[in-house]
């Protein structure tokens, strides 16, 4: 059986200032061209459909134009919810879309009811596990301790439990939306560790012929039999080094697994970049980034003017810009706070000037300065007569 494994949509979401919506519709267009064309048996989605738990419009019409056209192919589609997505409002009508052949597991008390499909070997059992929050799922799963580890590893004891009423030589497939110990996180991630320790064992996940991980960005292999897709698309500079893909996996008749990673297409490169001012004006080895979507660290001891606008005349994709000033070895370690002790107002805004540009204010700055001090005295005074 032919599986094509993805995750981590996030619909919705956009990149800096950068709607993706349009990124995201060539890459659904993608996934059902790679569905056509490679003859795929079911695809699998581990969560994170949306970005939010109230998408836009746009990503609700989104997600439904992908829905149709899945069904449309007649081939089986099982998702389940994460981290980011509404588990009751992505299930809503799950009853009726499983119809489709469109089968969501949002409902954490259905991790062991599976989707089973059929092929020349016999059956497959789908087990979805949604993202599972322990403080809202401990009781469901009868745990004391309210934990990741703990309730995912009640929730694999379940699937277990179904597997073995199976028939002999069943295969398993089980969809998780979790951090498994041993991945890679990147910056786009929304933390899950307010319900305990984040990452759960790689071992729980033992006894089923593949795991299809979803929320971790990078496409990462655990193991033979445990994978991330990661996100098709990037959503933060730390994804810059990123293959985006989507996993092709065989699945033989005894459980054997073949996998093959098909790129995913990504609208435009990501670079960061670092460096004076000048020297990522003038550097031409920095001529191939030149059409991407930049993040660029000043290294300048002193900020220059007008970063930005002379960054874009060279990278006119430039989306983030940071500072991170060069400073001599003795340069005093002060806080800012301890730098505004015994200052006048006017001291303390030429102190800010100088500390977050490197460099205080010349002549004509300052008389600016004392003017709009001067102004806000003589109001203050007037004020205080009213009063």
């Amino acid at each position: 059986m032919r599986l094509l494994h993805t995750s981590d949509w996030h619909l919705g979401r956009s990149f800096h200032r950068v709607n993706m919506l349009d990124a995201q519709a060539a890459f659904i267009a993608h996934l059902v061209a790679t569905v056509r064309e490679r003859e795929v048996d079911a695809v699998l989605v581990a969560g994170d459909v949306y970005d939010r738990a109230v998408p836009p419009l746009a990503a609700v019409e989104l997600f439904d134009d992908a829905l149709h056209r899945l069904a449309d192919l007649g081939v089986p589609t099982v998702m389940i919810s994460g981290n980011h997505d509404s588990a009751r409002r992505l299930g809503v009508g799950a009853g009726l879309i499983d119809r489709a052949g469109i089968h969501l597991r949002t409902a954490p008390a259905a991790c062991a009811d599976p989707v089973i499909l059929t092929d020349d070997h016999g059956d497959v059992a789908f087990y979805g596990l949604p993202y599972l929050e322990p403080a809202l799922v401990k009781d469901e799963f009868g745990v004391d301790k309210a934990g990741h580890e703990a309730v995912v590893a009640a929730a694999m004891d379940r699937v277990r439990a179904d597997l073995a009423t199976r028939a002999p030589g069943t295969r398993s497939v089980v969809l998780a939306h979790a951090f498994v110990s041993g991945g890679q996180a990147s910056d786009s991630e929304r933390d899950i560790t307010v319900g305990g320790v984040a990452s759960v064992p790689a071992a729980l996940f033992d006894g089923v012929d593949y795991a299809a991980l979803g929320h971790l960005h990078g496409s990462q292999t655990l193991g033979p039999r445990v994978r991330y897709s990661g996100s098709p698309l990037p959503y933060s500079f730390s994804e810059a080094d990123h293959r985006k893909s989507m996993w092709l996996i065989d699945l033989g008749p005894e459980g054997e697994i073949g996998a093959e990673r098909l790129d995913c297409p990504v609208p435009r490169a990501l670079a960061r970049i670092r460096g004076t001012l000048d020297e990522l004006l003038d550097d031409p080895a920095l001529t191939r980034h030149e059409e991407a979507w930049i993040e660029a660290t000043l290294t300048d001891a002193v900020r220059p003017d007008d970063p930005m606008a002379r960054l874009c005349a060279r990278f006119p994709h430039t989306l983030s810009l940071l500072f991170d000033p060069d400073r001599a070895p003795d340069d005093p370690d002060l806080s800012y706070a301890r730098r505004l002790e015994g200052r006048s107002d006017q001291q303390i805004a030429e102190d800010f000037v100088a500390h977050v540009r490197g460099a205080g204010p010349d002549p004509h700055e300052r008389a600016v300065l004392r003017s709009a001090f001067d102004d806000v005295r003589t109001d203050d005074t007037v004020h205080e007569v009213a009063r």
